[in-house]
């Protein structure tokens, strides 16, 4: 029986720790940290959100290991003893292994803050100890997978919670009715995720943050296995009827037309459904196909969502911003003027002529005015009370392609400006949830403080090349000083009994547990 052995969840030179600490440490103190938004993925960003631990526990810290302590004991260090020798090319001593499994269960200490936290650079969220002489070389032999493990799932979340800020912003000034917020970031990353564990775990944080809406089946059941989640009691995440240009293509010969008219009256004649629709001509679909179905649409119980795939995400939603006419005497002068304001199009002889990039065309009245508009003119709706136009509620629009933090402001703040409520919905995919690394928040492990020689010594480490990379020192202690959390390190062994972070995990036990709901509750009190 071969044993995938937990122990060997780690990078290999961390195998020649064991013996490599002073012989008269017996406890090595470590602590997460993110450390810099230097490379953040959100503009200004100065917190990360602080999810994933509980899942770390539950897969590694239990169920990895309990494969090695339930093993009798040869079997156990076996094939940890082989894969370590031949990589390292000696024959590797594994008592200390031995000894753990002697043991029956992890001797360690994890404190942490609550799941949901937005926690400020340079504030530790959770510290780890080792809790038995012999083990000082457990705390950072999992640092490896410690790290690797949750730094994805806290920078998604985190990237969730700037979309989910955004979303309430606009909503709030446009008198969007704020229940629709949680449905206006949809995860669409699944299919761009580096493996479906990935997507599972970064769908996870992109639930935490409290949006709802998730085409990624993984990150449900990922929040049902490790937080307590129950599909059939809470709204965990939902989608909705939709269709891809596969589906649409299939309908060549008929058309679209016959295409919507079938998908509504014999498919899905109420609820929500959204229908990819520029696999041909998107424009003509909305400024043709649309008016010839409005009856059929607005007699529908429910809302018809239109999906537009391709194209610069801003403009096909909100439109150009074109210059006045001006008098200008030529078409120069008028492209210069609308280049040098910052312009997207500009009138001439009749003609709005739009350049993006490098292309300049004439554009068609429907693309200047962009989607939500056009919409508008067919289908109407009513205002709100803060005086914005919000689409009738049997129509409405997503756009699940090229979506950035970026792009949603400018997104919003368009359709602000052009009298409009923030009613869209934007697929959130993995350009978003993917193009980041453990750097994007600086996210590190380090140990800070060791017991030698039986007395308590604070050590840390200040590159002189790098200042940034300055450790805490000292047992550590979270306090909320004037609303914000606060990092004291070196404290007393007394003082690190106090504070914020709380017990978590201890000698193989799950001490609290928290759940999804009770994560975005956290989430929700700090925006």
């Amino acid at each position: 029986m071969t044993i995938t052995a937990a122990s060997m969840q780690k990078d290999v030179y961390k195998e020649f720790h064991s013996r490599a600490y002073h012989p008269e440490v017996t406890q090595v103190y470590a602590n997460y940290t993110s450390r810099s938004s230097k490379l953040s993925n959100v503009d200004n960003n100065d917190k990360v959100a602080f999810v994933g631990l509980q899942y770390f526990i539950k897969s590694y810290l239990q169920d990895e290991w309990s494969a090695f302590f339930n093993a009798d004991k040869a079997t156990a260090v076996a094939n940890h003893k082989r894969i370590m020798s031949a990589m390292l090319g000696y024959p590797v001593c594994v008592k200390y292994l031995e000894d753990l499994h002697d043991l029956g269960y992890l001797p360690l200490k994890i404190k942490a803050l609550p799941e949901g936290t937005l926690v400020p650079y340079l504030v530790p969220p959770l510290t780890i100890v080792n809790t038995k002489e012999g083990f000082q070389w457990l705390t950072n032999m999992i640092e490896t997978v410690l790290s690797c493990e949750n730094w994805p799932i806290q920078t998604s979340a985190t990237t969730s919670v700037a979309y989910f800020k955004v979303f309430r912003e606009f909503a709030e000034k446009t008198g969007l009715p704020m229940d629709f917020v949680p449905f206006q970031g949809h995860d669409f990353s699944f299919r761009g995720m580096f493996g479906k564990h990935a997507a599972a775990m970064s769908g996870f944080g992109h639930l935490a943050s409290g949006s709802v809406g998730t085409d990624t089946i993984p990150a449900v059941l990922f929040a049902e296995k490790y937080y307590g989640a129950n599909v059939e009691e809470e709204l965990v995440g939902c989608s909705v009827n939709a269709t891809e240009h596969s589906v649409t293509c299939s309908w060549i010969m008929e058309g679209e037309i016959e295409f919507f008219k079938y998908l509504m009256r014999e498919q899905s004649p109420t609820g929500i459904l959204s229908v990819v629709s520029d696999t041909w001509d998107f424009w003509t679909l909305v400024t043709d196909y649309l008016p010839q179905l409005k009856d059929e649409i607005m007699a529908r119980d429910g809302t018809l969502v239109i999906r537009p795939d391709s194209g610069d995400p801003v403009k096909i939603l909100t439109g150009y911003k074109v210059s006045p006419e001006l008098g200008f005497r030529t078409q120069q002068e008028a492209e210069d003027y609308a280049r040098e304001h910052g312009y997207e199009a500009y009138q001439w002889n009749g003609n709005y002529i739009g350049f993006d990039e490098d292309e300049i065309r004439i554009l068609i009245a429907c693309e200047v005015k962009g989607l939500i508009e056009c919409l508008w003119d067919i289908f109407g709706g009513t205002t709100t009370e803060k005086g914005f136009k919000l689409l009738d509620e049997h129509i409405g629009a997503i756009y699940g392609d090229a979506i950035t933090l970026e792009r949603q402001r400018q997104i919003l703040q368009r359709l602000m400006e052009k009298g409009f409520a923030s009613k869209v919905v934007l697929g959130i995919g993995s350009y978003s949830y993917q193009y980041v690394t453990r750097d994007t928040h600086g996210s590190a492990v380090k140990a800070t403080s060791v017991v030698k020689n039986n007395e308590r010594l604070a050590i840390f480490k200040d590159p002189k090349t790098d200042t940034k990379k300055k450790s805490a020192k000292g047992l550590l202690k979270i306090e909320r000083i004037n609303g914000e959390l606060t990092l004291f390190d070196n404290v007393t062994e007394q003082e690190e009994t106090e504070g914020l972070l709380e017990v978590i995990f201890e000698d193989g036990r799950l001490i609290k547990e928290t759940t999804l709901a009770e994560i975005r509750e956290t989430v929700a009190d700090q925006l």
